[in-house]
């Protein structure tokens, strides 16, 4: 009897085993070599990639499609999930299995999808999403009673970051990995792939439209159009790589501060080479990345949304330790004037700082705002506003320097005075005012000049004045900026006034900023 019942417990051992052997196969061995054909990963893969060696471990494992007759062709039903770590640090992840029904979503998947995502809430853990299908499956979600159980699930739309989501879009999705990829903190996508409400077969089919991946949802359309993914990769290791990168200057979750990171930087390390980047003349170009990469701990960034505004510079980076994001104006790029690409990626990523502690340096060069009829007609007056009224509720440590121009209401934008900054000084090179003196010499004198057989004399005297009337040490003088600086000083000024800033609650903020949605 006794010999008997452990045969019977081998038996359901033996069974188990065999049936987590199957459940890894998922789609099977021919649709695994289609998509290694293909030249892409599996969802297994890509948690491998991902995730600590022997740290995963599976939620739902034996899940598989609802549908009566799919049950043996659905294992884990299009979605591995798990709990896992990165880098040493806790995190939850999911990967969608396009060799499972395309990736597409049924009602399982969506019930796992949700159930992952509500211990990830409860528990503090970051997101990671590997993404790849093709949205929700027919016939499941057909008829009132297929659709009604699978619209956005609460979690989602209330998020409020509450923990960091991370997503990468690794093939062509459409659908529910749109939706968590525009939901998401951070996106990266490779190269290559669609990311998109609906695929080119159903825009037709809906519309008569014809388009390719590329025109849909293809990497260049999010990367200068749209604004809705941050960074782009050739494979799909890139991909997961800055997935990585990005996550080690983010907390666990709203309720701490980013990790600190010892770098063996000196904080009070001068900066010499800033003087040789910083052009004689005020009116040439130069790149602002050589400027940080001078100031920032080991002259590491991360940067984000690379191409999506390309005249303000949006970093991750260390002070000290420290995760920052810097702020800053890029002269190379339309003199380092914001349009309203740059002024929707400032209000994103003041949201995203703001609301997992992070402080924010400002580094201000600009002649202003790109101001046109096209730019009216793409409502700049409320991206401009907008961006303030990000600027205004954001409660971390905030420093500001005014590297070269800083002109109008840009001046505000970049965290001027009375805009909530910790402080604000300039370097000597520094010149502030309402206009260029160019363009003010032009609207108060420029009829007068016109008359004058001396109006090239008479200009020049009048640019010299107003140059003048731009100097920094005339809003010094008045305790209307804290301090003008030294350049080669800059590093040591905004190592020790973080430390300072940070003496009462740390980088910890308010999180007033958590709940604006994650889009612009």
């Amino acid at each position: 009897m006794i010999d008997q019942e452990k045969s019977l417990v081998k038996e359901a051992v033996d069974d188990l085993l065999r049936r987590k052997e199957r459940a890894k196969l998922n789609g099977g061995d021919a649709k695994i070599r289609r998509q290694h054909e293909a030249g892409f990963y599996t969802a297994r893969e890509r948690i491998d990639l991902l995730v600590d060696p022997d740290s995963f471990l599976e939620i739902g494992m034996h899940n598989h499609s609802d549908m009566v007759g799919s049950e043996e062709k659905s294992a884990g039903d299009g979605l591995i999930a798990g709990i896992a770590k990165v880098d040493g640090r806790p995190i939850v992840v999911q990967a969608g299995d396009k060799t499972v029904f395309a990736g597409t979503e049924g009602a399982v998947h969506m019930r796992k999808a949700v159930s992952i995502h509500q211990y990830a809430l409860k528990r503090g853990l970051p997101m990671f999403y590997l993404h790849e299908g093709g949205g929700l499956r027919m016939p499941d979600g057909m008829g009132s009673d297929g659709i009604s159980d699978k619209l956005f699930p609460n979690e989602m739309l209330t998020h409020g970051r509450q923990v960091p989501s991370i997503t990468s879009i690794l093939g062509n999705s459409f659908g529910g990995p749109t939706w968590t990829a525009v939901s998401s903190d951070f996106v990266s996508q490779l190269k290559g792939t669609c990311m998109a409400v609906a695929g080119p077969r159903m825009i037709e089919m809906a519309t008569g439209q014809q388009v390719s991946t590329e025109e849909l949802g293809g990497w260049k359309v999010h990367a200068t159009q749209t604004g809705q993914v941050d960074a782009f990769g050739d494979t799909e290791e890139e991909c997961i790589a800055q997935m990585k990168d990005y996550f080690s200057y983010m907390p666990l979750n709203g309720t701490e501060e980013p990790p600190y990171k010892e770098m063996g930087d000196d904080p009070y390390r001068r900066v010499d080479r800033v003087l040789d980047i910083l052009p004689n003349k005020m009116n040439r170009a130069y790149d602002m990345k050589k400027i940080i990469t001078e100031i920032v701990d080991n002259r590491q960034f991360f940067e984000y949304k690379a191409l999506y505004g390309p005249a303000l510079i949006t970093v991750f980076a260390r002070m000290n330790g420290r995760t920052v994001g810097v702020i800053a104006n890029q002269p190379i790029k339309y003199a380092g004037a914001s349009g309203v690409q740059e002024c929707e990626k400032a209000t994103d990523f003041i949201c995203l700082c703001d609301s997992f502690h992070i402080p924010m340096i400002f580094l201000h060069d600009t002649p202003g705002f790109r101001i046109s009829n096209e730019a009216e007609k793409m409502k700049i007056p409320s991206k401009i506003m907008v961006w303030n009224q990000a600027l205004a509720q954001s409660t971390v440590p905030k420093i500001s320097v005014v590297i070269r121009k800083s002109v109008g209401a840009a001046y505000g934008n970049m965290c001027g005075p009375t805009m909530g900054a910790d402080f604000v000084v300039a370097w000597p090179t520094a010149e502030i005012n309402f206009t260029g003196p160019e363009v003010g010499i032009n609207v108060v004198y420029g009829r007068q000049l016109q008359g004058l057989d001396n109006a090239k004399e008479v200009r020049q005297e009048l640019l010299e004045k107003w140059a003048f009337d731009s100097s920094p040490y005339k809003a010094a003088a008045k305790h209307l900026i804290d301090d003008v600086i030294d350049p080669r000083e800059t590093r040591k000024f905004l190592c020790k006034t973080l430390e300072f800033a940070m003496i009462k609650n740390g980088s910890k903020s308010e999180r007033r900023l958590a709940n604006w949605p994650t889009g612009f």
